[in-house]
């Protein structure tokens, strides 16, 4: 399948050969514009033109040679076929030489046309492919690295940042405390091309509305009493950057309508100040409440989460995603290892099996602190057990996987076997999905109602 930005644009200056161009382009149905001179070209490439070029040699003032030479310098992947005269044939081998993709000798017949053409779309069609591939996967890997997990939720929380992250629109994230909505606002700046100007935090819980105006819009020099000098706010620091506003449920009322107007208008006035400032300022905002639920309520302004909810990000909470706990724990453990000066202690058989049928209501953020307890040799509330003893899980001559699946059926079975099979009650016991559960019973094998 053709990649749908690959268009033609032809750029002849003869009304009859140009309309000619133009038919069989339409009658192949192929898209297609037409201008009648290289500057007319030059002016539509430079907007970011994904497709192929097909030009007359001779032109009114920049000839068809030269906007060759220019594709070939700043645009060589874009093929450009040559429309060629009678007699043009030492032309037609300078402009190979220059870097066009082919020539068509003057007359030409629109089969002749179209067949170039669609060669040239095909090449062009899977340059750009694997150009997209290979921003994609670079992407990717590096969101793996901040965003971790196999588990679907965290793939497709991968995939949503991946492809929204070097857009302009703003973004409200919502899961549980602890399931790293900072996280994502990071990599969701990290992976933008605003990743070179600033990351500036927020939390707008339990700080008084006169401190969170300051800090959100600055203040001039005696704006109000112990102003003694001109303050930046938070959003004119994240100029050019992300700004990113955490507990966002908690923000009062009156600042909620600043925030409104600044994310209508992109402009801020520091408190005493009769200026607005213009900012270009992505807002990442984080809730862990159900701010439509809160709006209806009256507790928060339904304009304001409308304007914000374009782009939401669900987290899902780790009770929810058990089989990422392994990973997660390692991860955590290793960088606990290296932050404290200690050696890595290793996972026992019990120690996961505590860690995975753990209902984590701290979720991530949780985990993290029994991996320092784990790495550091001290009480854990999840575990129990200050010692690690991870010689059981290396006499087993099991993999890490393997164990962690062992575990994942134990507990399935025996949950399925207190509801007498019942997946739904089931799945409503452990928190999970009831999909998510059906596809686990499936995998192990297990009977179920």
């Amino acid at each position: 399948m053709l990649h749908p930005e690959v268009s033609i644009l032809i750029v002849e200056d003869d009304p009859d050969v140009q309309f000619g161009c133009v038919q069989a382009m339409e009658l192949a149905d192929i898209p297609v514009n037409a201008v009648a001179s290289a500057e007319e070209a030059l002016l539509m490439i430079g907007q970011g033109f994904g497709g192929i070029v097909v030009t007359d040699m001779r032109l009114p003032a920049q000839s068809g040679l030269d906007l060759i030479r220019f594709c070939r310098q700043h645009m060589p992947d874009m093929p450009v076929i040559m429309i060629t005269g009678h007699g043009d044939v030492g032309l037609a081998v300078e402009a190979m030489r220059s870097g066009a993709y082919d020539f068509i000798p003057k007359p030409f017949s629109p089969e002749a046309l179209v067949e170039v053409v669609r060669r040239a779309r095909e090449k062009r069609s899977l340059t750009l492919e694997v150009a997209a591939l290979r921003k994609s996967l670079a992407s990717r890997a590096g969101l793996e690295s901040q965003l971790i997990g196999h588990s679907q939720q965290m793939q497709r929380v991968r995939s949503l940042v991946a492809e929204i992250a070097d857009s302009p629109v703003d973004v409200l994230v919502h899961g549980e405390t602890g399931t790293g909505k900072e996280l994502v606002a990071q990599a969701l700046h990290t992976h933008s091309s605003r990743r070179s100007a600033p990351f500036v935090a927020l939390n707008c819980g339990g700080m008084p509305d006169n401190l969170l105006d300051s800090e959100l819009f600055g203040h001039e020099s005696g704006a109000f009493t112990g102003a003694q000098r001109r303050r930046i706010g938070k959003i004119e620091h994240a100029d050019n950057g992300t700004l990113f506003l955490d507990e966002l449920e908690s923000m009062p009322m009156g600042m909620q309508i600043k925030l409104l107007r600044v994310l209508q208008d992109r402009r801020v006035e520091r408190l005493g100040s009769n200026h607005a400032l213009q900012v270009d300022v992505r807002i990442v905002a984080a809730t862990k409440e159900n701010l439509l639920q809160r709006a209806k309520d009256g507790n928060f302004r339904s304009d304001l989460y409308y304007r914000l909810n374009v782009a939401t990000i669900e987290l899902p909470a780790l009770r929810e995603r058990r089989e990422d706990i392994p990973i997660l724990a390692e991860h955590f453990m290793l960088l606990a290892a290296r932050r404290f000066g200690r050696q890595h202690p290793g996972v026992s058989h019990e120690q996961m099996r505590k860690l995975m049928s753990h209902d984590w209501p701290g979720n991530v953020r949780e985990l993290r602190n029994v991996a320092d307890c784990l790495v550091l040799g001290i009480p854990s509330d999840v575990l129990g057990d200050s010692q690690p003893r991870a010689a059981s899980m290396q006499t087993e001559g099991r993999s890490l996987t393997e164990l962690v699946e062992t575990y994942e059926r134990d507990l399935i079975a025996a949950e399925l076997l207190r509801n007498q099979g019942n997946v739904a009650h089931s799945a409503k016991v452990m928190k999970i999905p009831k999909t998510t559960l059906a596809d686990k019973v499936r995998k192990y094998g297990l009977s179920s109602n």
